[in-house]
């Protein structure tokens, strides 16, 4: 099976959970850098009308699959593809990097979330190499990337939001060597169990998006209408391509 697609021109990899942590294996293998985006509706709206960003995502490494948004629209192309949850993909990395004895960086969120964050893991996984952690509040690029450099880390996952994280992760890419880079968005309030995670049916049922809006509902102007729009725009495009 072809292990790609696009949807309005942006690429996606059609990996289940286990196949994307194979390639990042890979990638670290092979001392190679290793850009991972984790898809939403929004990033790939916003591609649609910004070309800078619109280029970052197609000259990433992998681009997974965060959204049901994304999936329903796989699936008026005939793809049925399941979701690989951001917040799930970076817990896999890292498992990954306690197994492994990697050396693993985390970046964004308030100061007390990414503390939280931290302890949370090491409690989890004793022997964690967390090498750097800092909060996303910050002006100067440039001193950050620098001291993420010096601590020559294998993960780095960055929380700064899209697409403020998959920008600073290109100018971090140029830096490192050898290391794998994910934008995981919001996922640092979840891991310091300040923010509740979904519970296992609204993951289930795709509807994950609808339990975080019921309780941050400043998410609802977010979300709505680019959804609507995005899964029209799917439609089209699939008619369009057809004929």
């Amino acid at each position: 099976m072809e292990k790609k697609a696009t949807v309005l021109n942006c690429p996606i990899d059609l990996y289940n959970a286990d196949e994307a942590i194979k390639e990042v294996r890979e990638a670290l293998k092979e001392k190679r850098n290793f850009h991972v985006v984790t898809i939403n509706p929004e990033m790939i709206m916003n591609a649609q009308k910004n070309k800078p960003f619109f280029e970052i995502i197609n000259n990433s490494d992998m681009n997974i699959i965060d959204s049901v948004g994304v999936k329903l629209a796989l699936k008026i192309k005939g793809i049925n593809q399941n979701q690989i949850r951001g917040v799930d993909f970076a817990r896999l990395l890292v498992k990954e990097a306690a197994k492994n004895n990697l050396k693993i960086a985390f970046l964004g969120a308030k100061e007390e979330v990414i503390k939280k964050t931290c302890e949370n893991f090491l409690k989890k996984y004793p022997s964690l190499n967390i090498v750097y952690s800092r909060n996303g509040y910050f002006n100067n690029d440039d001193e950050i990337i620098e001291e993420i450099k010096q601590k020559t880390p294998d993960i780095v996952l960055v929380g700064l939001g899209s697409p403020r994280q998959e920008e600073f992760i290109v100018k971090l890419k140029k830096e490192l060597q050898g290391a794998t880079m994910v934008g995981v968005g919001g996922s640092f309030d979840v891991f310091s169990g300040l923010v509740k995670e979904s519970p296992k049916i609204y993951q289930k049922m795709g509807l994950e998006w609808l339990y975080r809006t019921i309780l941050q509902p400043e998410r609802f102007k977010r979300i709505f209408p680019v959804l609507p729009l995005f899964l029209i725009k799917c439609i089209i495009d699939t008619i369009v391509n057809r004929g």
